[in-house]
């Protein structure tokens, strides 16, 4: 698995689009932002062409510390789950 960083992304973008580096990197940091943001606001973010950012609710449940045994109680919570849109999917399966 590779990890590309915000930096990587804009550096691509300096080198495809012909923008200078402090506005490539304040290009990506916008991007990022606004998509915590909407999530943050509880709405989810769907990225046309690409796939969705989508916010589950986890309720609270019990359950175990594997190392231990020893019962755990686990809270409700708030999750980011990725869906790949059919597009992205169809290109990854050619």
């Amino acid at each position: 698995m590779s990890t590309l960083t915000k930096l990587e992304i804009a550096q691509v973008l300096r080198a495809e689009e012909d923008i200078n580096g402090k506005d490539a990197k304040r290009m990506v940091a916008v991007f990022f932002e606004t998509i915590t943001h909407l999530l943050l606001q509880g709405e989810g973010v769907k990225l046309f062409g690409f796939g969705q950012f989508v916010l589950r609710h986890k309720n609270a449940r019990p359950g175990r510390n594997p190392r231990t045994g020893e019962a755990v109680a686990i809270s409700k919570r708030r999750v980011v789950v990725f869906k790949a849109g059919k597009t992205l999917k169809a290109r990854v399966n050619k």
